[in-house]
């Protein structure tokens, strides 16, 4: 497959770039810093550029199969400005498959099934800006035309590799407190042949 990863340099996007190369996809990254992706692989693809930038999103999505955004929030609100210019972009060039990697705030509240964790008591992030601006982008995804999977995870140290963890559809996995970078984007990566989550968001957690 054609992969395009955005958030490449980051803890869960340089991970999911191993993965995919690892099993002989053909992988496109577009990045502000190409010095900061220290892989030669001839699969691989990278491209200078900024997701805030309408031109440099359209030259990355040519020919690509799937989308996969690991691009977190950093203290800005470059998620929910790069979310409707990678939208556009894929739904001009008909590719349908996105999957992003979101917060657990974003899942529905078991305690207050109205609302989201991060609206509710069941948060214990004491900040709510990063949920919020991932709540954004999920209102976007939800209104497009694509086949969207948001991967949900709670607490994210580096951790290692277990390969065994809980998912569960819109909601977080009852007492989940962490899930490592290797198995979030294990499971993301796995979702771009799989269909069980379209359209939906999927909490993980040990």
């Amino acid at each position: 497959m054609n992969i395009l990863i955005l958030g490449a340099t980051g803890r869960v996007g340089s991970q999911i770039v191993t993965y995919a190369l690892h099993e002989s996809h053909h992988v496109t990254v577009l990045v502000r810093t190409p010095e900061k992706i220290q892989i030669n692989n001839e699969n691989l693809t990278i491209i200078e550029g900024n997701v805030l930038n309408k031109d440099d999103i359209v030259r990355a999505m040519h020919g690509i199969d799937v989308v996969i955004s690991a691009l977190n929030t950093d203290g800005t609100t470059t998620l929910s400005e790069s979310m409707p210019l990678i939208i556009e972009a894929m739904e001009n060039e008909g590719i349908k498959r996105i999957i992003t990697i979101g917060t657990a705030g974003i899942l529905q509240s078991r305690t207050t099934p109205n609302s989201l964790r991060y609206q509710s008591s069941e948060s214990k992030q004491r900040s709510t800006r990063a949920a919020k601006e991932h709540h954004k982008v999920y209102d976007m995804l939800k209104q497009s035309t694509l086949e969207w999977t948001i991967v949900c995870p709670t607490y994210l140290p580096y951790g290692e590799r277990v390969g065994k963890y809980r998912i569960d559809r819109n909601f977080l996995p009852e007492g989940g407190a962490e899930i490592s970078v290797p198995d979030t984007a294990e499971f993301s990566f796995k979702q771009i042949k799989a269909s069980d989550y379209i359209k939906s968001r999927v909490g993980i957690a040990y």
